[in-house]
């Protein structure tokens, strides 16, 4: 089966204001996991975005996961915003979805903002129902493409295979939720909360990189109030 295909995105923080999101919250670069630079983030912090290799041993990992959770029939909130990826290199995109979606009650958005309209269309949807939807809306897509073409790098052709990967982690309830496209389903790692979301997420990116210690191509940006 064939999926559609976008030009891959930059982790450029700056794309969300294109899509109508107000700077009351902005998202900024992490440069460190040590507890000094942690510190340096802006909070409070209601997401946080990991751009990360896809190798072999990750995807060796992810499918070990998946087979795991399908036995144990992980408890999953009814309230997370969850859509899956069919469209080849929206990853950061849907990222920047998940991120947003589960924190409405945070962020404020400019009229017509073409986010909030895409969540408002699809909240009652199920994950397979947004991903389809976000194949035919233009405003995004346009977006999306004229970001990517504006990163600080050369953009890569449609045709070009881009190994790098984008997931969000939020806090729904008070549980920290890994959100991933390529998953069938959302990721549950434990206790969260609005105090500790951005260091717990980082204990979850680090056990990524312990996955692949060889790899250096790892980025992590928060969601935090300006």
């Amino acid at each position: 089966m064939s999926y559609p295909r976008w030009l891959p995105l930059e982790s450029n923080p700056e794309f969300v204001n294109s899509l109508g999101m107000k700077l009351s919250w902005q998202f900024g670069d992490v440069y460190g996991l040590d507890p000094e630079l942690l510190s340096m983030v802006p909070r409070p912090v209601c997401a946080v975005l990991l751009l990360f290799p896809v190798t072999e041993k990750y995807e060796a990992y992810k499918q070990e996961e998946e087979d795991r959770l399908k036995k144990q029939l992980q408890e999953v909130s009814p309230n997370i915003f969850f859509m899956r990826q069919t469209i080849s290199n929206a990853c950061g995109t849907i990222g920047l979805i998940h991120a947003v979606a589960n924190n409405l009650a945070h962020l404020e958005f400019e009229s017509g903002s073409p986010l909030k309209k895409f969540v408002e269309l699809t909240c009652k949807m199920n994950p397979e129902e947004r991903g389809a939807f976000l194949e035919k809306d233009e405003s995004i897509r346009v977006t999306h493409e004229s970001s990517a073409q504006e990163g600080q790098t050369e953009a890569p052709s449609l045709d070009d295979k881009v190994n790098l990967h984008f997931i969000a982690f939020v806090n729904v309830g008070g549980q920290l939720y890994e959100l991933d496209g390529r998953k069938p389903f959302p990721i549950c790692h434990g206790k969260t909360s609005e105090g500790t979301l951005l260091e717990d997420a980082v204990e979850v990116c680090k056990t990524f990189m312990a996955r692949d210690p060889q790899e250096i191509h790892f980025t992590i940006i928060a969601l935090s109030k300006d």
